[in-house]
């Protein structure tokens, strides 16, 4: 399952950049809100089964391996959101 949308790009602006800025605010809004979601539900589920309190996590403190596979991740995450401005319709 392809991750891109096929054909133009809406236009709702006159100005082509306010409608580029506003399909990245709207992927992170799309990307934040399912993130959140599951995030708080698997919160809800470990502290109800006491196997994990919130407390536990935000003590957390990656080591050198999870903080490198996060900043990979980070840097995939934020092309993709940008990815807007670096094609043209």
């Amino acid at each position: 399952m392809s991750k891109t949308a096929k054909g133009k790009r809406p236009v709702y602006f006159d100005d082509p950049q306010t409608d580029k800025v506003l399909a990245i605010v709207m992927a992170l809004i799309g990307e934040v809100s399912v993130l959140r979601e599951r995030l708080d539900t698997i919160e809800r589920l470990l502290e109800a089964k006491d196997i994990l309190a919130i407390a536990d996590i935000e003590a957390y403190q990656p080591d050198d391996s999870v903080a490198k596979e996060r900043e990979q991740w980070r840097a995939e995450y934020i092309a993709r959101v940008l990815r807007v401005l670096q094609t043209e319709s």
